[in-house]
This record gives C-alpha cells, sequence and structure tokens, in this order.
C-alpha cells in the first residue's frame, strides 16, 4: 500500500483515481500537472499542485506516482513525464484490476495501467509505462516494450513483439510471431499479418462506406 500523487487533471487522470479508489490498496493523496497547465486547484475533492514544487509539498520518500496520460504524440509525452517523475526520485506504481485474467508469473513493470477483461496468457511480459484499455487478449510469450498504449478489444497473437512507444486503436488484431517496429501506429479495426517498421501508420480500409440499400429494405435483419 502506498500514498500516491497523480499526474494529470484530464479524463484519463479522474479515470485513475476511480480504479485506485475502488480496487486497489493506495490512496490518491492528490494530483499534479506542470504549472501552466493548472485550471483549477482541486480534482475529485483532492488538491492539484504543481509538478515543479511536488516535492516539496508530498516528498518521494513519503509519496509515490502514477502517470496518468494519454497516447498523445505516440505516447512521448507520456513517456517525458514519466521519466521526469522518476528523475525527481520518485517509485511509480502500477495499476492492474482485479477483474483482469493473469496468471502467475506474469512481468509488469511500473506505471502500467491494465484495465478489466484483459487476458494475459502466461509468459507474456509488459514493459514500463503500458496502458491496456479493457477488454483486449495478450497471447502468450508476446512482449509489449516500454510507453506502448493499446486500446479496447485488441487481439495480440502469440509470440508478438510489440516495439517502443506504439499505439494500436481498437479492434486491432496481430498475427502470431510478427514483430512490430518502435513508434508504429496501428489503427482502429487493422490487422496486421506481416512485421511493421518503426514508425510504420497501418490502417484499415478508409472506413465504411453507406450501402445503396436504406435500412428499411434489408430483407434479413
Amino acid at each position: 500500500m502506498a500514498n500516491i500523487v497523480i499526474f494529470g487533471a484530464g479524463d484519463i487522470a479522474e479515470i485513475a483515481h476511480f480504479y485506485f479508489k475502488h480496487d486497489s490498496e493506495h490512496e490518491v493523496a492528490a494530483f499534479c500537472v506542470d504549472r501552466e497547465y493548472i485550471k483549477s486547484d482541486q480534482l475529485c475533492g483532492l488538491p492539484v499542485v504543481a509538478f515543479e514544487d511536488l516535492e516539496k509539498q508530498y516528498p518521494p520518500q513519503d509519496y509515490q506516482m502514477f502517470v496518468a496520460l494519454s497516447y498523445a504524440k505516440v505516447n512521448a509525452i507520456r513517456a517525458e513525464k514519466y521519466q521526469a517523475a522518476k528523475d525527481k526520485g520518485y517509485t511509480l506504481v502500477s495499476y492492474v484490476s482485479s477483474r483482469a485474467t493473469v496468471f502467475p508469473g506474469l512481468q509488469v513493470g511500473d506505471n502500467c495501467f491494465i484495465l478489466e477483461d484483459n487476458t494475459i496468457q502466461p509468459f507474456a511480459t509488459i514493459g514500463n509505462n503500458v496502458t491496456l484499455w479493457s477488454g483486449n487478449h495478450i497471447g502468450h510469450h508476446s512482449s509489449i516494450k516500454d510507453n506502448c498504449f493499446i486500446a479496447s478489444h485488441v487481439v495480440v497473437s502469440g509470440g508478438v513483439t510489440i516495439g517502443e512507444n506504439c499505439f494500436l486503436g481498437v479492434n486491432v488484431t496481430l498475427r502470431d510471431h510478427i514483430v512490430l517496429g518502435k513508434n508504429c501506429v496501428i489503427g482502429a479495426g487493422a490487422l496486421l499479418v506481416k512485421d511493421a517498421e518503426d514508425y510504420g501508420v497501418y490502417t484499415s480500409a478508409a472506413g465504411a462506406e453507406r450501402s445503396r440499400v436504406p435500412s428499411n429494405r434489408l430483407k434479413k435483419l
């Protein structure tokens, strides 16, 4: 159990506070952001303080941290703030939902955010600063490197390697034993059956187009 400070004051920070409060042994003491981004002195009934002054009010020997940011700039901002917190001497905590399916021996790094209904099979490894939103399948012997963000209902088949700073959108499917390079963006609904190069952007079709047949003329629905 630890008293923690959450970096962030947006939706993800509010969600992180909810999960830590209701499904962990940690207690959230405050939020923090860079001084220029402070819009209110409170969030969820807790103080919001400037990150620049954090160690004066919440010293690292008494408090730990969790960086609750999104995948902006292909995870670069979250990675930057994660490192800044470590540079100040803070230990970063992880959250693994009690409603996730995990097995003995799972290796999870720090500052990970693993939500409900994730299934992480044996011999998979999760690096540091990784977000797994709800409802994903992470196959056996797969490896997710640092600073990745995986949205919901993604299927990572067995033996897949996902490089640093990747973003996978909702409903992505990765075939077994492929390798994604670093900083890849895989768009919603995409199916990958071969390796992805560093900094690659991979998408599905341009999106659903309206059928010429209106819904009131469908015979099988």
